[in-house]
């Protein structure tokens, strides 16, 4: 309870796909903290079990599925029930020259990063809609917006992310379902720290590597360190919530500042 706001979920079914650690985990945590029913989406069985077990206590559940292909998106559809949230979290990235990046490559972020996404909106909308109520919240990039030189495949996955959801959103217009995208700026997950070590001298400590990073690779940055998932998460939630009925179609930031725009 926040000055009289409650971001209650009790009753609601969310599924988070890609959640067996970073942004998704914490994702998963603040969604069952607000009372919600979580479905924790993997690939492998044994890092699913692993991620339910550390949220021991809330109300979770593990289904593993690989949503990057119809048959798994729809496992995890049956799976999971009449799904209430939906939060497309899954997602690759990495660092490749431009004019390195094959066509094979460009296909496979595209399959993980927008299609997963699209598929899995598809499937879930028309039960939303029919019961009047429903959250499809999108886990987009400030890439999307500040396209990367070291990894424009996935800057423009991102930037497709953000047209799949406004689609979406005009699609589900005035049905009380409501579809947004979470732009999440540079955030310090295992994978991320992987990435930074490709961007600067693995040979420095973490905080150093860090404090590199963010002043060479992401000078933007208005807040001059990495976000933590549980404030990507914080985010989420609301949008979760009934407190934000109003807010559809959007591209909500939680960037530290790192695109340089006054609009949301």
């Amino acid at each position: 309870m926040v000055d009289g706001l409650t971001l209650d979920l009790t009753g609601k079914t969310a599924v988070v796909t890609g959640s067996t650690q970073g942004i998704g985990l914490a994702i998963s945590r603040r969604l069952a903290e607000a009372g919600a029913d979580v479905v924790i989406n993997g690939r492998s069985a044994e890092r699913v079990a692993q991620a339910v077990a550390s949220l021991s206590g809330l109300p979770v559940r593990g289904v593993e599925a690989d949503v990057t292909s119809a048959e798994g998106a729809q496992a995890l559809v049956d799976a999971a029930g009449a799904v209430d949230i939906l939060v497309n979290n899954l997602g690759i990235f990495g660092s490749t020259p431009a004019l390195e990046i094959d066509d094979d490559e460009w296909r496979r972020f595209f399959e993980v990063n927008v299609v997963s996404a699209a598929r899995l909106t598809r499937l879930v909308l028309p039960g939303m809609v029919e019961r009047g109520w429903g959250r499809v919240l999108n886990i987009a990039s400030d890439s999307a917006i500040v396209i990367p030189e070291e990894m424009i495949h996935y800057g423009a996955s991102k930037s497709a992310l953000l047209a799949v959801s406004r689609g979406f959103a005009k699609a589900a217009a005035g049905t009380g379902v409501t579809v947004n995208s979470v732009i999440a700026g540079p955030t310090h997950t295992e994978g991320v720290e992987d990435f930074v070590y490709e961007m600067v001298d693995r040979s420095l400590d973490w905080e150093a590597a860090q404090r590199e990073f963010m002043r060479t690779a992401r000078p933007q940055s208005l807040i001059g360190r990495l976000i933590e998932p549980e404030e990507i998460a914080n985010m989420v939630v609301y949008l979760a919530s009934p407190l934000a009925s109003a807010t559809t179609g959007g591209a909500l930031r939680v960037d530290g500042g790192y695109v340089d725009s006054i609009l949301p």
